[in-house]
């Protein structure tokens, strides 16, 4: 039967890659269905070296690696449409934009897919039924994994790593091998099923498969001692400061006026219920002045001085104009009672078409612009000084910069918390906010510290230092999470990818030294 559905071209290029991509979204938040993946990346091999042998026969119309091409390509699509389809949900809140829905629906998705299309394009022909074919394709998945994060802007979304975001012991490993030779290790072992196709022999089968289980029970034994001892350490500080985060639920509107940005001020300041004898860091989201500029918002000045006290500093995310450049900057501002800025963060890894307009001059000529609100793009920071509030040293991460883990390796090592604000409403009620707050879970573990992250319309939570969830507000709750945080001292931070370039380079060279062999047999 199976044999039936391979011979068929449409089946076999189209219809079943198709499927499988699509299928193996369900390993990611908020479904964790990790099982699909050792029955999608297997199956993926195998119809692969399939496709290989038949193209001279059943295919011979065409180049089989124009059908390798097609394969990947297929798989690409199904994974990123159905990964990233709510994308499109950031085009229903401006009239102009609804007519390219049907667009970014299709072509975004067909552009990432190249990832996969080109890797299989390159790796395809080198396949046969052995172990090394199995670390070269999971090697070349890797790699393109990697250069999605670096290309262009880079969007290192739902990596293969995501998939275990739902175990806090299997991924402590992340803090010692960095995301990405994590990512390479759960796409082997993902992979490594397919040793079932080999003409090996039962023994050697349950033997090589014997991989799988033990590797994750190690990473769980390692992850649940470094928990474990975490806790102590945690038990013996002293030192904490007690932060308060808001999750306000807005509405994502546009033209709002000054009387809606004070109403929205004022829900703000009572969803904090601030203690004015208790010295706090209040954390509201980004997008809560919806697109109006700080110096636009002055007239809060009273009500910030009524209702906190010198004692509290309030974090959120504001427009910021800057007539040095003529340009404005989304920021992360930290305010005191007065409504003065004493730190700001600059965002620098803007969202395509979102943040900014690529080709600008050009575009602006057709009446294109960029999502958010206002016509002109927001300007790229270049400054990522820690942000210093009493004793914490903060890490600012503005919205989707979350998912950059190269932000995080350039931090500062005396960095105490990561605090990441985020405006969910554009994700709309989809698996966008699932998807985004999973990234958060493995920028703690990598860098060892607390992690804070206040989103509006997605998921407001505190996050401790081994990815552990202390408190969290789900997408369409309101109100507050407050802690008293343990000012954590650690130089134990992820600060590179050396295990990831050391482990690619294993692998080709595994391959390389097992085909060469073959070919003097």
């Amino acid at each position: 039967m199976l044999e039936k559905y391979l011979n068929n071209r449409l089946y076999t290029l189209y219809f079943i890659p198709f499927l499988l991509g699509l299928l193996s979204v369900f390993s990611f938040q908020p479904f964790n269905l990790s099982i699909i993946n050792f029955f999608s990346l297997p199956l993926f091999f195998f119809i692969i070296i399939f496709i290989k042998k038949k193209s001279k026969s059943t295919y011979r119309k065409k180049p089989y690696k124009k059908n390798l091409f097609i394969f990947g390509t297929l798989f690409g699509f199904g994974f990123y449409l159905g990964g990233i389809h709510w994308i499109t949900n950031s085009l229903t809140f401006d009239e102009n934009f609804k007519i390219l829905i049907p667009f970014s629906l299709f072509l975004i998705p067909i552009f990432l897919s190249l990832f996969f299309s080109l890797t299989v394009l390159v790796v395809g022909p080198f396949l046969s039924f052995n172990l090394s074919s199995i670390l070269i394709l999971s090697g070349g998945l890797a790699l393109s994994d990697y250069l999605r994060a670096k290309i262009l802007t880079g969007f290192p979304w739902n990596l293969w790593a995501y998939s275990f975001s739902w175990s806090e012991e299997i991924i402590q490993i992340l803090n010692i091998s960095g995301l990405f030779a994590f990512n390479l290790i759960t796409i082997t072992i993902f992979m490594l099923p397919a040793i079932f196709f080999f003409k090996i022999t039962l023994a050697k089968k349950l033997f090589y498969i014997s991989i799988v289980p033990i590797t994750l029970f190690a990473f769980y034994i390692y992850g649940n001692y470094s928990i474990n001892q975490n806790q102590k350490k945690l038990n013996k500080i002293e030192k904490k400061y007690n932060i308060k985060v808001v999750s306000p639920n807005f509405q994502l509107e546009y033209g709002l006026n000054l009387d809606d940005i004070k109403s929205r001020a004022e829900k703000l300041i009572r969803y904090s219920d601030p203690d004015k004898n208790l010295k706090t860091l209040f954390i509201w989201p980004e997008g809560v002045f919806s697109g109006y500029d700080f110096f636009e918002i002055q007239h809060l000045k009273k009500i910030f001085s009524k209702n906190f006290s010198s004692n509290h500093f309030i974090l959120f995310g504001v427009n910021r104009f800057d007539e040095k450049v003529n340009g404005t900057y989304n920021s992360l501002v930290v305010v005191n009672n007065r409504f003065e800025i004493l730190q700001e963060y600059k965002k620098q890894k803007l969202v395509p078409f979102g943040e900014f307009l690529p080709f600008e001059k050009l575009l602006n000529k057709f009446g294109f612009k960029k999502i958010t609100e206002g016509h002109g793009s927001f300007l790229k920071g270049n400054n990522f000084d820690l942000l210093k509030v009493g004793e914490l040293k903060i890490t600012p991460l503005i919205c989707y910069e979350i998912i950059f883990t190269e932000l995080l390796q350039q931090n500062d090592k005396n960095s105490n918390l990561i605090i990441n604000i985020s405006e969910d409403g554009w994700f709309g009620n989809s698996i966008g906010p699932y998807q985004h707050f999973a990234k958060s879970i493995y920028r703690a573990i990598e860098n060892n510290s607390f992690l804070v992250r206040s989103a509006n319309k997605g998921i407001t939570a505190i996050i401790n230092n081994k990815g552990q969830i202390l408190r969290k507000l789900n997408p369409k709750e309101t109100g507050n999470i407050e802690l008293e945080l343990p000012l954590l001292k650690s130089n134990n931070k992820n600060k590179n990818d050396l295990i990831f370039f050391v482990l690619l380079i294993t692998y080709i060279l595994t391959f390389y030294l097992n085909r060469k062999r073959n070919d003097k047999k």
